[in-house]
């Protein structure tokens, strides 16, 4: 958000998979960044992500946003289940898709809007940026949790001998936040 998406005060930006565990942290740092947070998620996570800093929630098994009139800067689809395409009228001028999921379409969508059109779709890896961006990354996210503008938030815990158990409630789709896995010597 911060580096890729150029987030600014005052920008409305809408979250997709806004309960999970990046979409948790992408709640708080729109809002550390003074932006409108609109979060899509479930009903059960309505209040989380409202505690988290959102503005406005969307149930998106009530509510399609792709229907509604409203136009966002930045729309991150922290969970890699809606398209360019289906976002794409929902964005300003000027606007920007973003995802963390690779795929052959949002490489192309990427490389064709470069060149044309104003909306742009955008993929983030920030785990391949150098040594040095992520440890300025790092520092800045310890500074953020020490001063409390950013809260890590956990679902369950699994000790390491129910591993697979773990990978199935993540699988199921609906975690809130983040699994641990407690490695214990």
């Amino acid at each position: 958000l911060r580096d890729t998406g150029n987030i600014r005060n005052g920008q409305n930006i809408l979250i997709l998979g806004a309960s999970g565990s990046v979409g948790s942290f992408a709640v708080q740092l729109a809002r550390y960044f003074s932006a409108e947070v609109t979060a899509v998620c479930s009903s059960t996570n309505l209040s989380l992500v409202k505690s988290l800093g959102a503005d406005k929630t969307i149930d998106y098994n009530k509510e399609d946003f792709s229907r509604d009139t409203t136009h966002y800067d930045i729309i991150f689809d922290t969970i890699g289940k809606y398209s360019f395409r289906k976002c794409k009228h929902s964005l300003k001028s000027g606007g920007i898709y973003m995802t963390t999921y690779l795929s052959f379409a949002i490489l192309f969508q990427m490389l064709w809007t470069t060149m044309f059109g104003s909306k742009k779709a955008v993929i983030s890896f920030t785990g391949l940026r150098s040594p040095k961006e992520k440890q300025k990354d790092l520092e800045f996210l310890n500074h953020l949790l020490a001063s409390g503008d950013l809260k890590t938030v956990i679902d369950r815990c699994y000790p390491f001998n129910k591993i697979t158990s773990a990978y199935r409630y993540v699988d199921t789709g609906h975690k809130k936040g983040n699994v641990v896995i407690n490695i214990t010597a």
